[in-house]
């Protein structure tokens, strides 16, 4: 196992700041892979939030590799959703934001379960995959354009997992976790299938918050993982022998100055390339950040959800200025 790295824990300290109490980050590098590891197990893991969506397109690249799927296959055949103007969505619609789909179901109740939230710590998804389906058979789709769905991703995971013949928790398990040796790295249905070492999360204030399992929100947020699996991970994606790598591959613009793969954004910033996905939950919040022409890659998991975006960038950047 890579060891924790005291130059790269004091300059993450330094960027996150107090309020990080439980945090992890990673660099990865051509000169190797350093780890930093603060209030937390060296193997404890976290919620990586919608990082998932980005494994979510590894899989949807890996599946298209397979012939599983293509690009014209639709939700419908793959959920039971006939009859509905869900079904007739492509999964390549999906994979890239721009199926028209909501950010979520409203038949999800999302402004009840944000009053719960953050009112008692609640978990607001751990809805099962046959609430997803009947969610999604109501939902109104609107035009082609780019808008970012947390309901389009789920769907996309569990159609990409009815395809395959399993569920989606082991299609994680057996396409990404065990050909990469990632452990642990896991999507987690209820709080039973949470692991020993799993880090608690907190609010922004302090405030303890409930795990978010789920089964449904499994593919758009629903991943835990240590900062060694992830390490890994990015490690593979580098060297490109991660399964459905060309997810990280953009394919049209999404917003300014921004483009998108499968789920992972691409920015330019001071003439490097940059492809990323971050993540928010209810106790936690994750960065993970590539510089794919120099080979160098940063992650940072913490146990608050207190945005730790401007500390991966900053990590990347320093990772990549020549010494």
């Amino acid at each position: 196992m890579t060891s924790v790295d005291d130059g790269l824990t004091r300059e993450a300290t330094e960027l996150l700041g107090p309020r990080h109490r439980l945090f992890a980050a990673a660099r990865v590098t051509p000169s190797g892979t350093s780890l930093a590891v603060v209030g937390a197990p060296p193997d404890g893991d976290f919620e990586i939030g919608s990082i998932s969506k980005g494994i979510t397109g590894m899989l949807w690249a890996e599946a298209l590799s397979r012939g599983e799927v293509t690009a014209e296959t639709t939700l419908g055949e793959w959920l039971p959703l006939t009859g509905t103007a869900a079904a007739d969505v492509t999964l390549a619609a999906l994979s890239t934001h721009t199926s028209g789909l909501p950010r979520l179901a409203s038949s999800s109740a999302p402004l009840r379960r944000s009053v719960a939230l953050w009112r008692h710590g609640s978990n607001p998804y751990g809805d099962s995959l046959d609430t997803l389906v009947e969610q999604a058979r109501t939902v109104a789709v609107g035009k082609p354009r780019a808008r970012y769905s947390n309901l389009g991703f789920m769907l996309l995971g569990h159609a990409l997992a009815a395809a395959a013949g399993t569920t989606y928790a082991m299609l994680v398990s057996d396409r990404i976790a065990r050909p990469l040796g990632l452990d642990p790295f896991y999507v987690a249905a209820t709080p039973a299938d949470l692991h020993a070492g799993a880090v608690p999360g907190t609010s922004r204030s302090g405030r303890s918050r409930e795990p978010w399992t789920g089964e449904a929100l499994g593919p758009a947020g629903g991943i835990r993982a240590s900062i060694g699996a992830m390490a890994r991970l990015t490690e593979a994606l580098l060297d490109g022998s991660a399964p459905g790598v060309t997810a990280l591959d953009p394919v049209r613009h999404f917003g300014r100055g921004l483009r998108i793969g499968a789920a992972w954004i691409t920015l330019s910033a001071k003439g490097h390339e940059l492809t990323w996905h971050n993540g928010g939950t209810g106790g936690y919040c994750s960065w993970m950040g590539l510089d794919r022409r120099r080979g160098c890659g940063v992650v940072v998991l913490s146990a608050t959800s207190r945005s730790v975006d401007r500390c991966g960038f900053q990590l990347l950047a320093s990772g990549t200025t020549p010494s």
